[in-house]
This record gives structure tokens, C-alpha cells and sequence, in this order.
């Protein structure tokens, strides 16, 4: 049976476990690792507008998501934006991945959110079969715009 929780400032050891298995999955050890001090984590999980969600399976951790809640100016509500969702290898297809949105979705409607959004690379085949499952696919495009670099010069 799989048992998801919200994590909060006092799960700073979970929060570092779910960077190792970011890094894992994403096989992406460079962005997830080291994990950020204790501090750090420790503020960022008191912030109502960031959710860690833990899923675990006979006390593993199998699972986890981290969503930020996006508050709107144009209407008095908010976006949840799913930004990581990892399901370790050996749970997988064994609905962990669904459990956590599940888990979301009441968390979305008590801070008001009208919509959850989440992005998916279209080589990732079953991120994308798994939201095409649980929701409606919007095709967009996606621009990463760095903060330290000058516009370029217009001529």
C-alpha cells in the first residue's frame, strides 16, 4: 500500500532523500546533489506555497513530488505547477506516480488553486502516457531565460 505525506521544516532528512532520488531518476546528480544545507530546507519547507509530498511503500521511499503553488493576479486564485515528479525504479507502474497527484489535489483545492499543470519532455514516454492519463495535453513552448545574461544588442 502506498501512504503519501506532506513533508514540512521538520522532514529535512526525507527532503535530502528526495534530491537523491531526483538525481537517480533524472539521472541528473550534478543539479540534485549535494542537497542544500539543513537550514535552507528547513525555511523552504515552512512556505506554504512549497509542496513536498513523500510517497512510501512498506516504509520505502518510493516516490516524490514537489509542486509550487502559483498565485495569480488576474483572478483571486492559484496554479499548482508540478515540477518534479519521480517514481523509484523498482515501484514503478505500480500507481505511486498517481497516488502523489491524488495526494495533490486536495492540497490544490484548500489553498484555491483552479488548476494543477505539469510539464513533460516528449521523449519521456511514460511521464507523458501518465498525464495524458489524468488530464488534457496542451502543446507550448518552453524558454529558459537566464538572469544573469544581457539581452542581446538590437541593430
Amino acid at each position: 500500500m502506498t501512504v503519501v505525506r506532506r513533508l514540512r521544516a521538520s522532514d529535512v532528512e526525507t527532503l535530502k532523500a528526495m534530491n537523491r532520488l531526483f538525481a537517480e531518476a533524472f539521472d541528473e546528480p550534478e543539479t540534485y546533489l549535494p542537497a542544500p544545507s539543513d537550514a535552507y530546507l528547513e525555511r523552504l519547507a515552512a512556505r506554504d506555497e512549497f509542496i513536498a509530498l513523500a510517497a512510501s511503500v512498506d516504509g520505502d521511499l518510493a516516490g516524490c513530488l514537489v509542486a509550487y503553488e502559483l498565485i495569480k493576479l488576474e483572478q483571486q486564485r492559484s496554479e499548482i505547477y508540478i515540477y518534479d515528479l519521480a517514481v523509484r525504479e523498482e515501484y514503478r507502474r505500480r500507481g505511486v506516480a498517481t497516488a502523489l497527484i491524488e495526494a495533490l489535489k486536495p492540497i490544490a483545492r484548500d489553498c484555491g488553486a483552479w488548476m494543477i499543470f505539469v510539464q513533460a519532455d516528449p521523449p519521456d514516454a511514460p511521464a507523458v502516457a501518465l498525464y495524458n492519463k489524468l488530464g488534457l495535453r496542451e502543446e507550448v513552448l518552453h524558454f529558459d531565460i537566464s538572469p544573469a545574461a544581457a539581452l542581446p544588442a538590437r541593430g
